[in-house]
């Protein structure tokens, strides 16, 4: 006979060495083997609120397998566990339940039947946590009274090893699946912005030619970028492009709107704080550096970070390395930094906004970013990209097409607010013309248009309201001589599609000047 101290030492050596919970029952198996009948060995957990058995892994002497069978258990079977669960508080059953002849048991009986296992013999340990059985370590040998009470004996040493074992595995399967979803996460969060940017860049054939340009010859590299560009222009696109074109590319992309962080909070949301050091730090937290470990990340408007903010930016691109608030050692950080502002920080520097050493380190590689007034010839590709993306968010059925010459507009248009503006004038154009080809309203209306204010009518002679708009219309067309189209013509004063109001004239009978229209 072996001595139980060993046996204890020996069996929970080969548990606890695994962190895979089913071959630590593995090499367990092959131990018990040795000094008892041992044909297959199982862990389970009782599912309470589903009055079911969970089997979390197996082993037999041919290998060992993870599993998530869920048996429920009839009302015999419930009747039997919950008086078994009795007896045990109540110190009546010994630490191992041991069963030669499992017909005479309808627990055992149910659970071996959902195993395909007929015709064996049965020792379970029931597993406990916090005074609580959570589950049982279950041996099976195939045949009628194969085990005797000094197998019972030696089994019995492993119930707290098993019982720590079993919360280890819970928790580990726990840790694996959060992980999983992280990584699912991340992975949908990497196509969203693949969506959303692309692995090309809209113009990139025409008007941003020469960016694009720029942005293949710095992906590959690790060096700092400065995008500068007016408002709008799109330099969040172009910074993604440049994020997915590097080796990085499978890795974070944090953006920062360093305009939008309240000051008082700016340090922990960069650099991270640990738990109490200020009020309200009730945990550790990692910071957006920290977050873009092995990836980039994007500070746009970097013009409105604070000069005490600027100085910690210039230390992590100078050392490759930050400090949480409150803390004291130094943690690296692998990242790439692209920054973004639509300000002249040159002046900036000159009025004490800005540090000119930072300036140094960011502007390694500049690109400038031309407004869309420059490059209207990228308005047509803008415009259909735009109007794809805003019908799959708007949930329709089929992609809107443009009505005749509503481009037209467009492409003679300023565009003070550049492409933002314009995906703004899209959404527009689609909720307002959902069953109908898309017209576009001269842009810029929505913001500079003012109330007409038409002449004070007496209460003794008040007129109709079309007769009031007819003539206002008359009055605008003797203005323009007639002409309805172009930018002198009725319809851009009146600020309406030059199409709508012929429509207009034709129902309140103004007649159409042919040779000036």
């Amino acid at each position: 006979m072996i001595d139980e101290n060993e046996f204890f030492r020996k069996a929970t050596l080969r548990i606890c060495r695994h962190l895979e919970i089913e071959k630590g029952l593995l090499d367990c198996l092959v131990y018990l083997a040795r000094y008892m009948p041992a044909d297959s060995l199982y862990l389970e957990r009782h599912e309470k609120d589903l009055s079911a058995i969970r089997f979390v892994a197996r082993a037999s002497l041919n290998g060992c397998a993870k599993m998530d069978m869920l048996v429920p258990l009839p009302e015999a079977a419930r009747v039997g566990m919950s008086q078994l669960e009795q007896s045990w508080h109540a110190g009546e059953l010994p630490p191992v339940l041991l069963i030669n002849r499992t017909k005479t048991d309808p627990f055992t009986q149910c659970i071996l039947v959902a195993l395909g296992i007929s015709n064996s013999s049965v020792m379970s340990l029931p597993l406990t946590i916090e005074d609580q059985i959570v589950g049982a370590l279950t041996l099976v040998a195939r045949g009628k009274d194969r085990f005797h009470k000094h197998h019972a004996r030696l089994y019995a040493t492993l119930k707290e090893t098993c019982s720590v074992a079993m919360s280890n595995a819970l928790h580990h399967e726990e840790v694996v699946k959060l992980k999983d979803l992280l990584i699912d996460d991340n992975r949908f969060l990497h196509q969203e912005l693949l969506g959303r940017s692309g692995n090309m860049v809209i113009g990139a054939d025409y008007g941003l030619r020469s960016v694009v340009h720029l942005v293949r010859q710095v992906a590959p590299t690790d060096s700092p970028v400065l995008l500068t560009g007016e408002t709008g222009v799109g330099k969040d696109v172009v910074a993604n492009a440049i994020h997915l074109s590097s080796s990085r590319g499978n890795g974070p992309f944090i953006p920062v709107n360093c305009g939008a962080i309240p000051d008082s909070v700016l340090d922990s949301e960069l650099f991270g704080h640990e738990k109490g050091a200020f009020t309200g730090a009730l945990s550790k937290k990692r910071g957006r550096f920290e977050r873009a470990n092995g990836g980039t990340i994007f500070l746009d408007e970097i013009g409105d970070m604070p000069l005490s903010a600027q100085v910690r930016l210039l230390r992590v691109i100078q050392h490759r390395e930050i400090e949480r608030v409150g803390g004291t050692d130094s943690i690296p950080v692998d990242i790439r930094i692209i920054a973004a502002t639509h300000q002249d920080l040159t002046k900036m520097i000159h009025t004490n906004r800005f540090r000119e050493d930072l300036l140094f380190r960011l502007n390694i590689f500049p690109i400038v970013v031309p407004p869309l007034r420059d490059r209207l010839c990228d308005i047509p590709a803008l415009v259909q990209h735009f109007i794809e993306r805003k019908a799959r968010e708007l949930k329709m059925r089929e992609i809107p097409h443009l009505a005749p010459g509503a481009i037209d507009d467009l492409m003679s248009y300023n565009w003070p607010g550049n492409v933002r503006e314009l995906e703004n004038l899209i959404e527009r154009a689609i909720i307002l013309h959902r069953d109908g080809p898309l017209r576009f309203d001269d842009p810029g209306t929505a913001l500079t248009q003012k109330p007409y204010r038409l002449a004070p009518i007496s209460e003794e002679d008040t007129p109709s309201l079309d007769t009031v708009v007819a003539r206002h219309i008359r009055e605008t067309l003797n203005k323009t001589g007639g002409r309805i189209h172009g930018p002198k013509g009725a319809g851009k004063l009146l600020g309406i599609n030059p199409n709508t109001l012929r429509y207009k004239m034709k129902k309140l009978g103004i007649p159409f000047r042919k040779h000036v229209c």
